[in-house]
């Protein structure tokens, strides 16, 4: 799996999140994670990994675990009105949703859902899914190269 701290991020648009934002963000992650049916470890960790890079509050912990239904996530995405931080949510969601090696439908169908309903186009959803997944390919063909098995 491809950890976030392995990611050339900037992350400077975390600093102009609210905490509504962030909270969102990480709700939207957990419902992806959950949209096939089961967390798997990768994901599970992944979640964890960006909820500590966010600086969540614990008291709206535990508010991001339980699992939110699609309508709620989608309203609120709608609070990130800054296109950087919702640029970088869909690049999270691609992640995430490549972490088990297993990109279903309704994974893809929520990342759509997401992305539309803060204004990003279907054609840049696409192009950073196809950066996510290049990327990954390269890391492991990088593991290949290099013997690092």
């Amino acid at each position: 799996m491809t950890s976030l701290n392995n990611m050339e991020s900037d992350m400077d648009y975390l600093k102009s999140m609210s905490e509504d934002e962030k909270v969102a963000f990480l709700k939207t992650l957990v419902r992806l994670a959950g949209v096939d049916g089961a967390f798997d470890d990768d994901e599970i960790d992944f979640i964890k990994e960006v909820a500590a890079v966010f600086e969540v509050p614990s008291k709206r912990v535990d508010e991001v675990k339980k699992l939110s239904s699609e309508e709620e996530v989608l309203s609120a995405v709608k609070v990130i009105k800054n296109r950087r931080a919702a640029l970088e949510l869909i690049k999270e969601m691609c992640l995430l949703a490549n972490a088990d090696s297993d990109l279903s439908d309704n994974e893809l169908m929520l990342i759509g859902k997401v992305g539309e309903a803060m204004g990003v186009e279907l054609e840049k959803i696409q192009q950073i899914s196809r950066w996510v997944i290049d990327r990954i390919i390269w890391l492991e063909q990088g593991k290949i190269i290099f013997e690092k098995f």
